[in-house]
């Protein structure tokens, strides 16, 4: 029988099941979207605000520091992943989401009252390390569980698609970032944006933040979680009372999945550098080393993003036709192979087109990855350790490696060999193609017993159309 001939005997739906699904979408895609912008506001504003918090002359030095303050926001994601995981698995997805919301909310507001240098000494440089502490934080419970609802939300042969929507709206929220610069940049002169013009968006991200907490609190709960919780209750029940879901969301659970926890940090690896690389750093490296002037660069990137945010969607949809091994192969091989020429040629752009052109061709390789990432880490495990062995595996490779690739390519740069760079987000792609060339394709994953009951009567319907 022909896939479309399985298709079109498969049960749809109702109406209301699929208005559900698309309010925990635009729900979950808002929610994440603000998480984001106030995440990487803070690289994107950063060329304005080193001077503030760090004194001497070298400006390379200056953001060195700041990205060293990036990178250690990245040791916090762990320690979040494995908090908010655990509480993903045992409380719930919504739960778990309006935490995180919450955090970054107060994070934000301690970066936009931030005292200088010149008013007192490091404490400013202080307080920033403690923002990004909590935002680490914050963000590590954030990725885990929104891959995990949207991922679970998402009908069963949509999920490369409804998954697709976290990279959606975390370059999105990087856009409105961005977008909030480029227009600062036209409005406000050069000194304004240094003096105090940096601290607008981080007031704007705290008032965002409180509305996604209004959003979320009424976000519907996803059935395999619902499910999940029904059967430990029963459990409960029939032990008298006593409390028999010690299980979920345990590091004893997620020991007995260590080849999937191990296999989400391999597969992360070359994603997170390739990221990184081509979104954070991009707008720098246009700066630093091709020379292109601030505004410039930051329009390269702002339409460089919007291009990266709308193919998502597509990518997404293709995973769910021909499976998700295909795309992160792919961008694996393309990223491995094309590296050190865009790069390259990049250091050589000499203005806004070429530029754009080059960044394009990155961001459309590095697109294998992002578009299905949160599905396929998703697919792997059960649903009582689903959120954590998303969160902590992708967290400890994200700080490992996601977070100090800005750092490590300015090392490169300050030590005359910037070159250097291109060959280890390289090296990092390689490894992951190994592991996606070995790895099952997790398409066909059934992730609840919602899920697997409508298999089975899509199979039973399928043999009777044959007979």
């Amino acid at each position: 029988m022909s896939p479309s001939a399985v298709a079109a005997v498969r049960p749809q739906p109702p109406g209301g099941e699929r208005a559900r699904r698309r309010l925990a979408l635009v729900g979950g895609s808002l929610g994440n979207l603000v998480e984001w912008y106030d995440w990487f506001v803070y690289a994107s504003f950063a060329v304005y605000f080193a001077d503030d918090f760090f004194p001497g002359s070298d400006s390379t030095a200056k953001l060195m520091n700041t990205a060293g303050i990036f990178a250690v926001g990245f040791l916090m994601r762990p320690v979040g992943g494995w908090l908010l995981g655990r509480a993903a698995d045992r409380r719930g997805r919504k739960s778990a989401l309006t935490l995180t919301v919450t955090m970054m909310s107060a994070a934000a507001v301690l970066i936009a009252v931030a005292p200088t240098y010149g008013r007192a000494g490091y404490l400013g440089a202080g307080v920033l390390l403690l923002a990004r502490l909590l935002q680490g934080m914050s963000i590590g419970g954030e990725y885990a569980a929104s891959a995990t609802y949207l991922t679970e939300a998402s009908a069963p042969n949509r999920r490369g698609l409804g998954s697709s929507f976290q990279y959606v709206s975390m370059t999105c929220g990087q856009l409105l970032g961005l977008g909030i610069l480029i227009v600062m940049q036209h409005t406000l002169s050069s000194a304004q944006l240094h003096s105090w013009g940096w601290r607008v968006p981080f007031l704007l991200g705290a008032v965002l933040a409180g509305v996604v907490l209004w959003l979320r609190r009424r976000l519907p709960e996803t059935e395999a979680f619902t499910a999940e919780a029904r059967t430990a209750d029963a459990r409960t029940a029939e032990a008298g009372g006593r409390e028999q879901d010690g299980a979920r969301g345990t590091l004893r659970s997620l020991w007995e999945h260590r080849r999937q926890a191990l296999l989400v940090m391999a597969l992360t690896l070359g994603g997170t550098v390739a990221y990184y690389t081509y979104t954070t750093y991009l707008t720098k490296y246009l700066i630093g080393s091709a020379g292109l002037a601030k505004n410039t660069a930051t329009l390269v990137s702002f339409t460089a993003l919007a291009v990266f945010a709308a193919i998502q969607p597509l990518a997404g949809l293709l995973s769910d036709r021909i499976g998700r091994r295909p795309l992160l192969i792919t961008f694996a091989l393309g990223c491995t192979v094309g590296t050190y020429p865009l790069m390259t040629a990049l250091g050589s752009a000499s203005g806004y087109w070429s530029a754009l052109g080059l960044s394009l061709v990155a961001l459309v390789i590095v697109t294998g990855y992002t578009s299905i990432n949160a599905a396929v880490k998703a697919e792997l495990f059960p649903t009582r350790i689903r959120a954590l062995g998303v969160a902590l595996p992708y967290a400890l490779a994200n700080a490992l490696f996601g977070g100090t690739a800005e750092y490590i390519a300015l090392w490169f740069k300050n030590s005359g060999y910037e070159s250097g760079f291109f060959w280890y987000v390289s090296g990092c792609a390689l490894v992951s193609l190994v592991v996606y060339v070995l790895m099952p394709d997790t398409r066909n994953a059934v992730l609840s017993p919602e899920e697997a009951r409508t298999q089975a009567r899509t199979g039973a319907v399928a043999a009777e159309a044959v007979r």
